[in-house]
C-alpha cells in the first residue's frame, strides 16, 4: 500500500508539471487518467499490479 500510495503521488506530481509546463495539454491528461482508472477495473489489473511489483522488488534489490 506504501508503493502504491508513492507511485500515485509522483505520478501526480508528474502530471501537474507536465500540464503547467505546456507539454502535456489537460485534455489528452484527463482522458490519460480516465484510462488508468478503468483499466483498473479490468482484469488486467492484477497483472500489471504484478508487474509493477516485480519492477519495485528489482529496484530495491540493487545494492550500490
Amino acid at each position: 500500500m506504501v508503493l502504491s500510495l508513492s507511485v500515485v503521488l509522483l505520478l501526480g506530481i508528474v502530471l501537474v508539471v507536465l500540464i503547467r509546463g505546456g507539454s502535456l495539454k489537460a485534455g489528452p491528461a484527463v482522458v490519460a487518467a480516465l484510462f488508468g482508472f478503468f483499466l483498473a477495473s479490468t482484469g488486467m489489473a492484477d497483472d500489471i499490479q504484478r508487474f509493477l511489483d516485480s519492477i519495485a522488488m528489482t529496484i530495491n534489490s540493487i545494492k550500490f
